[in-house]
């Protein structure tokens, strides 16, 4: 019997128990289940036309669907049974989709006649894809991104107060709070959060080349345009009235993008922590039991942020693979979309992973003040910039090259800072001012900005 272990890729491996959240969403059952919604819904729709003879009685609605309602590993196993080897009537399709009809003809054959009536394949698919995406975006991915700006506030909140040095270009610069640096990533993460949500799945419903052709064959005086668009709706779906015979995909590439660039805040965000980390600005509390190092006993590694980097990384390259693939088809169809679109819930999977991952990171995470603030103490120069600003204000026009011969390249003290305050020419309320300057002081606004968050 194969196990996780076996597992051909380390999302059903490695990492299932992280990425099972969107079995219902990213699965071949979970597909099945929803094109068998989208064949039974689409017979009703019909039913209630007043142009065809189609009668289901109430009894029989709720039946059909249950056939989606109550879908479990039975039904799945029919259906690839229908596919692969062939069912009762049915000789083996060796098509998914028209397995799924052949599964719903099973359950109540006296539909059989309007069963997937007028649909291509790609009616059914781009439907069920979009059903299945909505659901992995709503009840899984949007909370846990959600979870990680909450993480972000928090903590903002909490250490809003606390001085770190900053540093641009990987050198010393203006001192900040962790708190405001913090903040900056809960509300870039928001921002991003916000785009997500924004992008409006849509669906299309027109037959084999768009042209609804084969509808209106059979029903000439069907506005079936208006039919397409409430059904489409009723599936809580936006309506595509001009494509193909696909649906044009740029509304899944919108969501992809919008979700590449979450995830770029998020690597942002993981480099970020595993320099703080490394430079002791972040401790991080140790799970008893666990190993960091096969041959160093004391290591506490940052890899849950290491860990949500790599998957980061890799749901980026799916996400980008996959915006700029579906969206193209040649001519009115061709298949090669297919499978790639197999793959969008194993991009999903590595964003989950990569979520969950810096949640357990930032839930471990300690700052220490002690370091933070030994660290602006060695860094006295950082204070140059308000010396030359206030020597400025005061009317100085050599203020900045003032301070920058004595700072630059230097190793610089604090009192050499009281050494050039001292042989001032300016007015001793202002060199009470400057000589009151301290790193640990010249944060500016940086607690108040925290309050920006909400």
């Amino acid at each position: 019997m194969r196990t996780a272990l076996d597992a051909v890729s380390p999302l059903d491996g490695r990492y299932a128990r992280y990425t099972e959240p969107l079995v219902p969403y990213a699965s071949e059952a979970g597909l099945m289940r929803a094109r068998v919604r989208v064949e039974v819904e689409y017979l009703l729709a019909l039913a209630d036309l007043e142009a065809t003879p189609l009668w289901v009685p109430e009894g029989d609605r709720a039946g059909l669907r249950a056939l989606y309602g109550e879908f479990d590993g039975d039904d799945a196993d029919l259906i690839k049974r229908i596919e692969t080897e062939g069912y009762g009537e049915f000789a083996a399709t060796n098509h998914d989709v028209k397995a799924v009809e052949y599964f719903v003809r099973d359950a109540f054959p006296e539909y059989a006649p309007w069963i997937h009536f007028g649909l291509t394949s790609e009616d059914v698919n781009n439907l069920a894809h979009r059903l299945l995406v909505a659901g992995a975006v709503d009840d899984v991915l949007v909370p846990e991104l959600r979870a990680v700006r909450d993480a972000l506030a928090d903590l903002a909140r909490e250490h809003r107060d606390v001085p770190m040095l900053g540093r641009t270009h990987g050198q010393p610069a203006t001192p900040t709070t962790f708190g405001k640096e913090m903040a900056v990533y809960a509300a870039r993460v928001g921002r991003a959060l916000g785009a997500v949500e924004s992008v409006d799945l849509a669906g299309k419903l027109a037959g084999a080349s768009g042209t609804y052709a084969a509808h209106v064959a059979a029903y000439p005086d069907v506005d079936w345009r208006a039919f397409s668009r409430e059904f489409v709706a009723s599936l809580g779906l936006d309506h595509v009235p001009l494509a193909t015979q696909v649906n044009p995909c740029d509304d899944l590439a919108e969501l992809f993008d919008a979700f590449r660039r979450a995830n770029d805040v998020l690597l942002d965000l993981d480099r970020d922590v595993w320099l703080y980390v490394s430079n002791r600005y972040l401790g991080q509390e140790a799970d008893e039991g666990e190993t960091g190092s096969s041959t160093m006993p004391h290591k506490v590694n940052p890899i849950d942020f290491e860990n949500s980097e790599g998957n980061l990384s890799k749901a980026n390259s799916d996400l980008a693979f996959l915006a700029d693939y579906v969206t193209t088809s040649r001519l009115q169809r061709d298949l090669s979309d297919s499978t790639v679109k197999r793959n969008v819930g194993a991009a999903l999977a590595h964003c989950l992973i990569g979520y969950g991952k810096l949640q357990n990171g930032l839930g471990k995470v300690v700052p220490s003040e002690r370091v933070m603030r030994e660290d602006l103490e060695a860094n006295p120069a950082v204070i140059g910039e308000a010396v030359q600003t206030i020597l400025r204000r005061e009317g100085r026009e050599d203020a900045y090259e003032l301070v920058k011969a004595a700072t630059r390249g230097r190793e610089v003290t604090m009192a050499d800072f009281e050494g050039l305050i001292a042989d001032l020419d300016i007015d001793e309320g202002v060199r009470e001012e400057l000589a009151a300057l301290t790193p640990a002081g010249y944060t500016g606004l940086a607690d108040a900005l925290v309050d920006e968050l909400e």
